[in-house]
């Protein structure tokens, strides 16, 4: 489908969101048709617009509150046909081009309204909800974008969504910490006799082992995930099993460093990141 009602430069706008972010996002999409690529361009851009919000350290928690409530009103907006800028212009454009919901955009803002308020050691309901929010409603969003809109490919979402948001949980919790955030779940820090607050946590030896339990929590949502693309249409989930592909090896490199918490976040090898950069531009 072809993305319409929008206007000179929208695309570039939201290209130039996503490429500023120096995220490897930018070059993963760029496998997409330019219209799908366009959209999930427009996807990222609001995800981050609303994710600064959340992040900033700066702005007090009312104010957070108030620009998220702004962003509510954008999306109904976007929904009931308006657009004010070149963001919402694309979301308007994706949505009518590949039915996409307005419950999911609205989900991604609960998540930041969780995050304006730093998380620490949830229970494990809460911190499912708080993937499912951040990052599976991205992917019920992602997964129609890229051409599947069926029962399994949302079970991808729902799957892989957790499992890479508990890989960043993981490989972030040095720079979580230092916002004041403790993602890991209450219910395996008590297990492990380890602290609930964020300085007790990170100083206690048994910290590693509460973060295995988090990594094999992973590993399980990356199975479901690839069980289910495996009933997908194969040429739609190629982004999604190269998601999964750039962020499964990172449990196996934070075992081998036995979840030493450090400044340093694990990261792919240059020849893995090759290989997945060949594997974007073969048929």
């Amino acid at each position: 489908m072809t993305l319409s009602g929008l206007l000179p430069g929208d695309v570039t706008h939201v290209t130039a969101i996503v490429r500023d972010s120096a995220t490897s996002f930018y070059h993963g999409m760029k496998i997409l048709s330019p219209d799908r690529r366009a959209a999930m361009y427009g996807i990222y851009a609001f995800c981050r617009l609303v994710d600064d919000i959340a992040d900033d350290d700066a702005l007090p928690i009312e104010e957070k509150w108030a620009a998220l409530k702004t962003w509510r009103k954008r999306i109904a907006a976007v929904f009931s046909g308006q657009a004010e800028d070149a963001v919402t212009r694309v979301l308007r454009a994706a949505a009518l081009a590949y039915a996409l919901r307005e419950a999911d955009f609205v989900a991604i803002i609960d998540g930041m309204e969780m995050d304006g308020v730093p998380i620490v050691a949830p229970p494990l309901p809460v911190l499912d909800l708080y993937c499912d929010r951040v990052a599976a409603a991205v992917g019920r969003l992602s997964v129609k974008v890229f051409g599947d809109a069926s029962a399994q490919a949302q079970d991808v979402a729902y799957a892989l969504g957790r499992a890479l948001q508990l890989t960043n949980i993981l490989r972030d919790v040095k720079e979580d910490s230092l916002r004041g955030r403790l993602y890991l779940p209450h219910e395996f820090l008590a297990a492990e006799d380890v602290p609930f607050d964020v300085a007790g946590a990170l100083a206690s030896p048994a910290l590693p082992r509460v973060c295995e339990r988090v990594a094999a929590l992973a590993e399980k949502n990356f199975l479901q995930a690839e069980a289910s693309m495996a009933l997908c249409d194969q040429r739609a989930m190629r982004p999604a099993r190269l998601m999964a592909e750039s962020y499964r090896p990172l449990l196996g490199l934070m075992r081998a460093r036995k979840f030493a918490i450090s400044s340093e976040p694990v990261a792919l090898p240059k020849w893995r990141k090759l290989v997945l950069a060949a594997k974007m531009y073969l048929p």
